[in-house]
């Protein structure tokens, strides 16, 4: 695995290195004791698979909070899509900050987000399908979300107008980012 820091401070690219014959390839996904040796946090409560069927799929931004709070790493297994990671932690000096990546079933990339950042992303092919690891269990009252669109982080979103976006995810209220906290 090669693990790439981001500009935002504990988020990472993990790019996978595959081993590849005439039978196919073979790659590590995950490995606790490098994720660890990174400074990122390896244990895992939780996997989830997201389907998502159309180009412009947008989900996010999310986090869970206070003791709930999560580190996770996301890959796409098949499609591709641009995923992002917001910084919401006060005492960061990349708060309010994002990066994003192209993560493909082709370059076998990862994003790892720390706990205190958001994470959205939107498809930009049909048929993606991303695997989450989570280091907290899904804790539906800890769960806060933000607008895609909140001028305060002024995402580049490579799609510029979702076609799919959730109802909750369209009624996320903006925030003033002088005064902001995750609440």
């Amino acid at each position: 695995m090669n693990i790439e820091p981001t500009k935002i401070p504990g988020a990472y690219v993990i790019k996978r290195e595959p081993f590849t014959d005439e039978r196919g390839s073979f790659a590590r996904m995950f490995c606790k004791k490098e994720l660890e040796a990174a400074g990122m946090r390896a244990d895992i409560a939780q996997v989830n698979l997201s389907t998502n069927h159309k180009k412009g799929t947008l989900r996010g931004l999310h986090l869970q909070k206070d003791n709930a709070a999560e580190d996770k790493m996301v890959t796409c297994l098949s499609g591709a899509i641009f995923d992002v990671c917001v910084d919401l932690r006060k005492d960061s000096p990349t708060f309010g900050q994002w990066t994003g990546e192209t993560l493909s079933a082709e370059n076998g990339a990862a994003l790892y987000i720390p706990k205190g950042c958001a994470h959205g992303f939107v498809t930009l092919q049909d048929n993606c399908q991303l695997l989450y690891f989570m280091s907290e269990f899904y804790e539906p009252n800890s769960t806060c979300g933000f607008r895609y669109d909140e001028p305060f982080f002024s995402i580049d979103w490579p799609i510029k107008r979702p076609y799919i976006l959730s109802e909750q995810d369209s009624k996320w209220e903006y925030i003033d980012g002088l005064t902001f906290e995750v609440k």
